[in-house]
């Protein structure tokens, strides 16, 4: 279920995240609030190894640019990892957007993102639609990614049980819309992501 009452980022928490420094693929710092001047979605991955939030960053990938730029939103990704680890996620989802690195996890936990699980989606729960592979094909496929191919980033990839999260700011920083993963397969539905920020999708 999505949590996407307002009322879930007070003005506090905004302000205390607001400060976070989080990393550039070049391994620069950037206070999380400096990304907040425009409009702008905020999804929050798991670690960069996770080959469910490979497939979510995969279909987000498909949201047009010009869909964006019409609605005036910009779009980022944020993982828990080391920001060496960028530039490989980037090529494994061809991804388009900004993405940056949380290491420390402060941005995580400011904005509420602090429980930690490796469930999978609960037997009474549908399985969201970006989850296009099986349990056996995803663990084979995130193995063959990261870890095997990119032997210089493991142990750099973040916590495995972090669970991210989506987010939505006006321009005036004001948060819309936050959605935190309660397991594993949890992300919102793109569809759903993207008729909150107001962007044309498909």
């Amino acid at each position: 279920m999505s949590d996407n009452s307002p009322s879930t980022l007070d003005e506090a928490s905004l302000h205390s995240a607001a400060g976070v420094l989080i990393f550039d693929s070049r391994g620069q710092p950037v206070e999380f609030g400096s990304l907040l001047k425009e409009p702008v979605i905020v999804v929050f991955i798991r670690h960069f190894f996770c080959g469910s939030c490979q497939q979510y960053v995969a279909q987000l990938s498909s949201v047009r640019a010009e869909a964006l730029s019409k609605a005036k939103r910009q779009l980022i990704i944020v993982g828990c990892g080391s920001y060496e680890a960028i530039a490989a996620y980037k090529e494994i989802t061809s991804c388009p957007f900004a993405i940056y690195a949380d290491p420390k996890r402060e941005l995580y936990r400011a904005l509420g993102m602090t429980y930690e699980t490796l469930a999978l989606t609960p037997a009474n729960e549908k399985r969201r639609s970006y989850l296009q592979r099986g349990l056996l094909g995803n663990v084979l496929r995130s193995i063959w990614t990261g870890p095997l191919k990119n032997l210089s980033l493991i142990g750099k990839q973040g916590n495995i049980s972090q669970l991210g999260g989506e987010f939505v700011f006006d321009s005036d920083v004001t948060c819309i819309f936050a959605h935190r993963m309660k397991h594993s397969e949890d992300h919102t539905e793109i569809s759903e992501l993207m008729q909150v920020a107001g962007v044309e999708y498909p």
